[in-house]
């Protein structure tokens, strides 16, 4: 009796273990599910912040890109070119607002692509890295519309100093000249400093550390 009472303990309490070891083995995997739906779901934010970002610098790369580019164009077809003015000074001003509008307008339109194109992207699914989709179809697109701009900008302010000699040329008053050279000298001026900035920060946003940060690299 005895002898049966042990092998029932035993039988017992290898049984308990079993189970233990079971539920183990079932509370592991269970974590194990629980942490690769946290990573998918910080996968999913992850690329959703990364569109948000490129979303916000394209909307603000075409507003002001369009704006600029309205602006020359208004200025192209109201202002008033009078019958003697210069034929050099007339093709510089119209070179220069063309220009301007050209460049605006690439910058406009390929911010515009390329922002249609990453809010198209799939976040859930991700069948391409938002890093690798961004790297193969946009990033040349868009350091060619920051460039575009950064020439434009620059343009825009010759254009404003042009019509000051445009718009008082047929005045033939010694101090409107000098008001118009006054004009030029600080637009110039405030195109070196643009010249400058730009300089400074288009080299950073075309250089590595403004780029997409790659969660698969090493």
């Amino acid at each position: 009796y005895q002898i049966k009472m042990a092998t029932g303990l035993f039988n017992l309490s290898a049984g308990m273990d079993m189970a233990d070891m079971a539920w183990e083995v079932k509370c592991r995997e269970e974590d194990m599910k629980q942490r690769a739906l946290e990573n998918e779901r910080r996968a999913i934010d992850d690329a959703r912040r990364c569109v948000d970002e490129k979303a916000q610098q394209l909307k603000a790369l075409s507003h002001q890109a369009a704006l600029i580019a309205g602006f020359s164009m208004i200025v192209l077809v109201e202002i008033h070119i009078p019958n003697d003015l210069n034929p050099g000074l007339l093709v510089t001003f119209g070179c220069a607002t063309a220009s301007v509008v050209s460049l605006m307008l690439i910058a406009m339109l390929n911010g515009t692509y390329i922002l249609v194109a990453i809010l198209r992207y799939d976040c859930v699914k991700r069948e391409t890295p938002f890093f690798d989709f961004w790297r193969k179809r946009c990033e040349s697109d868009w350091q060619l519309a920051l460039k575009a701009f950064g020439l434009g900008v620059p343009l825009f302010l010759c254009v404003l100093g042009l019509v000051c000699w445009v718009v008082f040329w047929e005045h033939g008053s010694g101090r409107i000249y000098a008001a118009a050279l006054v004009s030029s000298i600080a637009l110039v001026t405030l195109m070196f400093w643009f010249a400058h900035t730009d300089r400074k920060w288009g080299h950073f946003l075309m250089s590595p550390e403004a780029k997409l940060h790659n969660p698969n690299a090493a």
